[in-house]
């Protein structure tokens, strides 16, 4: 994305746009001390948790973890791409957009021909159920499912005609090209091509902006399999899409759940009974992408199965896909329906009322997750309890450090009756244990808790203006782990004064370093503003002194199997004093 547009204008971008005002105009925001808040616009919530830091030009939500700069936050809000969201503020602070390379324009239009192609394709199926001969029979389909018409309409429901070359007729043969990078034609080896979607129900596919970007079809007779969804295209990935999340934002503006379950006529039937937040996988197991999509949105995330073995299969799939994006404020839930039943007919044979008593019964992710793995144990027995130990232990370490999975460490620690701060030192620093905190056991402070490198990098995400009592030269040739990153912050900095958080944010998204950077930026400081400058000149001294060990332990190395030359000498004993005045 960065790398479609400057990085020199993406950095003064940055620079001059004022997160606070770009928020202001979509979610009102209240002055709090040095910073702003608000009720959070990504997840429902009483209290407000949304920060927005004007030093930092960072947004950060305590609740849900929502965080980002001001190109962020136009993503998540607005559904706008990287581009969209730089043009966007571009145009707020009177700076002309950079001319986009050859490649950049001609991906734009194809993607856009895309867009437009899938949308009048589904035009074109919303006419063919009301007008082709079969539509119905199409109709009475529906109907027979116990679809309204205006359930129908509000999901944009279609029929694909069964001749086998209708749409590209329909929509011209200028068109051909964007049918079939869209998947919507297929060519067979001679050349000729067919529609892909044949006397099918058509369920379109949009993503939360509401573009049309797939298709799904149930046949209506015996021929093809049951249901078929569109292929992989530029702007269509199954992993990362849901079916209903447009429909769903747009029926309800605060929602305070997900149903995530595994058909259209599912996500359909509970809208139709009121139920507005269902979404459906698409053809795939919930994905990681996907949840943390949905835990972006709302707080919490209920996976509906059956009860059935492949049912529970499933769910224990999408509570693996669910561990990595599980933090505190999060919940993901779990509901079994009873055997041959799913949720389009349940909804029908119980109704909204007694539908939602059952979601409110689903069990937490934690509850199953650890009946889950007792199954497979003798907990009564120390061999039984430690290869529960050995089975969890995997799951762990795949949640991120915090409360929640400090929490499931101690439960685990009980199941195992072991001591929980042992547990969590076996298991990689899972947490501290409630007897520690009980005994008086306060947190390390910060800087203890991170090493030189990583803390000084953190105080530069903290004020940037600290780069100007550094020199990057001071670090060359020091042999730790993200010495490089600093160097060239530093260097950074000193060329750009004017930097703020986000600007360095901005310059490394589509770096590896990236998401790195934003972990630490979100990241509490415990120190004093005040402390802050002696807090880095102290870390970097300490990197100081350790490249003179290094540089030291290295000529002596050197000493052992080669003579010194005369500048060799020189340095090691110009070393030995420097070492000397700092200790």
């Amino acid at each position: 994305m960065a790398g479609r547009i400057p990085q020199q204008f993406i950095d003064d971008l940055t620079a001059r746009v004022d997160i606070v005002d770009v928020i202001d105009a979509r979610v009102p925001l209240r002055k709090a001390g040095r910073d702003y808040s608000a009720r959070c616009p990504f997840h429902d919530e009483k209290t407000p948790s949304f920060t927005v830091s004007q030093e930092k030009q960072f947004y950060h939500c305590f609740g849900c973890g929502a965080h980002g700069t001001a190109i962020g936050f136009l993503m998540e809000y607005d559904h706008m791409d990287f581009v969209e969201a730089v043009r966007e503020l571009a145009a707020r602070v009177g700076m002309e957009m950079p001319a986009a390379g050859d490649g950049d324009d001609k991906r734009r239009a194809q993607n856009q021909a895309l867009y437009d192609v899938l949308e009048a394709a589904a035009g074109f199926y919303r006419r063919q159920l009301r007008e082709h001969v079969r539509g119905a029979a199409a109709i009475d389909y529906l109907k027979g499912r116990g679809i309204s018409g205006e359930t129908a309409a509000a999901f944009g429901l279609g029929y694909a005609p069964p001749a086998w070359d209708s749409l590209l007729p329909a929509l011209g043969k200028e068109r051909q090209a964007a049918l079939l990078a869209a998947g919507m034609l297929i060519r067979k080896e001679g050349g000729s091509l067919y529609d892909r979607f044949r006397d099918r129900i058509v369920f379109p596919i949009r993503d939360p902006r509401g573009r049309v970007i797939a298709f799904g079809g149930r046949v209506l007779g015996d021929d093809g399999p049951k249901y078929l969804n569109s292929p992989e295209t530029p702007v269509f990935h199954k992993g990362r899409e849901l079916y209903g999340i447009h429909e769903a934002r747009k029926a309800v503006r605060h929602l305070e759940r997900w149903l995530v379950v595994e058909g259209y006529m599912d996500v359909i039937m509970l809208a139709q009974y009121g139920i507005h937040y269902a979404v459906a996988t698409l053809g795939t197991a919930t994905t990681t992408a996907n949840v943390e999509r949905l835990l972006r949105m709302t707080p919490e995330v209920v996976f509906c199965f059956d009860g059935d073995r492949a049912g529970r299969e499933a769910a224990w799939r999408a509570l693996e896909n669910t561990l990595p994006v599980m933090r505190e404020g999060y919940q993901a839930r779990f509901l079994f329906l009873p055997e041959g039943e799913d949720p389009d007919s349940l909804v029908q044979k119980e109704g909204k009322a007694a539908f939602e008593a059952r979601i409110a019964t689903a069990v937490t992710l934690s509850a199953f997750f650890y009946d889950h793995l007792q199954r497979q144990v003798d907990t009564g027995s120390i061999d039984g309890r430690a290869r529960l130990v050995e089975l969890a232990r995997p799951y762990l370490s795949k949640l991120p450090p915090g409360v929640f999975r400090h929490m499931m460490t101690e439960h685990l620690a009980t199941l195992a009756r072991m001591e929980a701060h042992a547990l969590g030192v076996m298991l990689g620093g899972s947490g501290e244990s409630r007897v520690g905190r009980r005994a008086g056991r306060s947190a390390p402070p910060q800087h203890r808790q991170m090493s030189l490198v990583r803390h000084a990098v953190f105080l530069l995400l903290q004020r940037p203006q600290l780069a100007r009592l550094a020199d990057p030269d001071r670090l060359a040739g020091l042999d730790l782990r993200g010495v490089p990153l600093l160097r060239e912050m530093l260097e950074l900095l000193r060329e750009n004064p004017h930097f703020n958080t986000a600007s360095l944010l901005e310059h490394w998204r589509e770096d590896s370093n990236g998401p790195y950077l934003v972990r630490l930026a979100r990241q509490e400081l415990l120190i004093s503003e005040d402390e802050m400058a002696r807090e880095f000149e102290d870390v970097l001294k300490r990197l100081a002194r350790q490249g003179i060990e290094q540089r030291i332990q290295a000529l002596s190395e050197k000493a052992r199997t080669a003579a010194w030359s005369e500048e060799e000498k020189a340095e090691f004993y110009k070393l030995m004093q420097e070492k000397s005045s700092k200790t």
